[in-house]
């Protein structure tokens, strides 16, 4: 059994706070912060919480309290993570780590010289379609993975802090970008460098000071695309999808948005339907049980296996400076119109990796480029001669 203390009773914090006390049956919320009382007293009471106040250092230092999670504006992460070293408390912490790579430094650094367990909540790389996705790409079935997208747009968040750029740090980059960096990421290699990055952003609807639609691409040393596609103005609900192209296949996954659930209503006896949907009329998308689907249940019980076992999870606080990192090179490459180069100061995987060799031996003289059946019932073979360069067809009957 783990005991918590849920720091931020907001969207996220309930959500978090569903499967926490849903999925293992045994862990508990036992002490709630907020900055706001009456928030702080109804999360307790729904939740059943012992504890409540609107003092973070009292809920961090609660002496039930195993390990804090932090469901708060991207600007509290560190002063919360700093707390929870000095009342040597585990942590994990939803996405983005910090506003920025210096800050993710900072607390991913504070929480290892302390020895203190930290994790990482990108709940989309513990989904039930990445995970299936993720093991058949580990498992070879893709051969060398050349280019991995992912989006996720939607209307916008539902918090006022995420619109103030000096709370949240940046916009739609940070607030999803997060998300598709560290699943691109994963499906690549997270021990494969990520090196530089092009991106696109403008504030094109919103009032705000930030970007509200992005587009960025993440060159790999071994010569991978990673390619993120983010929006605050997408009119229809949560689009969450994936694509990857591997040398011997593709996968692509739809998360969230169309999943084989098709609903139509006048709107009469229902409010809610999923998250971020726009409507509750007409053609409607449901999804059958929205903590599993967004990982969330994966998620928490990977984090309290590994608590108890004493073992690192799949996503730390260095996966979080990592993304940070990456996300920065974004922002420069947004104002300078450039490649920026991802600045890590602290790099953990492989080093000196070249590109695969793109050229496939097909005898001793040639190269394969394409092997075809045609629909006239004969194999065509493209090849490359070694000797000239030159491309020649060959028909085998």
């Amino acid at each position: 059994m783990v005991k918590l203390a849920m720091l931020g009773s907001g969207f996220i914090g309930r959500f978090y706070a569903d499967s926490i006390q849903g999925l293992r049956s045994k862990d508990r919320i036992v002490s709630i912060y907020s900055r706001r009382e009456e928030q702080a007293k109804k999360f307790a009471e729904d939740y059943g919480c012992d504890h409540y106040t609107t003092d973070m250092e009292e809920s961090i230092a609660h002496p039930d309290v195993d390990m804090v999670c932090i469901s708060l504006p991207n600007n509290l992460h560190e002063a919360a993570v700093m707390l929870c070293i000095k009342h040597k408390k585990a942590v994990i912490t939803t996405k983005p780590l910090g506003r920025n790579a210096a800050e993710a430094k900072r607390m991913l650094e504070a929480v290892e010289q302390a020895g203190i367990f930290n994790g990482y909540l990108e709940d989309l790389v513990y989904t039930p379609k990445f995970l299936k996705a993720y093991e058949s790409v580990k498992n070879g079935a893709l051969g060398r993975i050349l280019w991995a997208k992912s989006r996720e747009t939607h209307p916008g968040p539902h918090s006022d802090w995420f619109w103030d750029i000096e709370q949240a740090g940046g916009g739609c980059i940070l607030d999803l970008g997060c998300h598709c960096v560290e699943i691109t990421r994963s499906y690549i290699g997270k021990d494969i460098r990520p090196v530089e990055v092009m991106c696109w952003a403008d504030t094109q609807v919103k009032p705000i000071d930030a970007e509200d639609n992005a587009i960025g691409l993440v060159k790999y040393e071994n010569g991978a695309i990673g390619q993120f596609e983010v929006s605050w103005t997408f009119r229809g609900g949560l689009d969450l999808r994936d694509e990857v192209m591997g040398s011997e296949g593709t996968i692509w996954v739809n998360g969230f948005l169309r999943t084989g659930f098709d609903m139509f209503t006048t709107g009469k006896g229902a409010d809610y339907v999923a998250e971020k949907a726009e409507t509750n009329s007409g053609w409607l998308f449901p999804v059958g049980d929205e903590l599993n689907e967004l990982g969330y249940n994966h998620m928490f019980t990977e984090m309290f296996n590994c608590y108890e076992r004493g073992t690192k999870p799949r996503e730390t606080f260095y996966d979080g400076y990592l993304v940070n990192a990456v996300l920065d090179a974004a922002y420069k490459s947004v104002k300078s119109k450039i490649w920026e180069p991802v600045i890590l100061d602290d790099w953990r995987g492989k080093t000196g990796v070249t590109k695969d060799s793109h050229l496939i031996e097909f005898d001793a003289d040639h190269y394969l480029v394409k092997e075809e059946m045609t629909h006239y019932g004969t194999k065509k073979l493209i090849l490359k001669e070694k000797a000239t360069g030159k491309i020649v067809e060959r028909i085998v009957e």
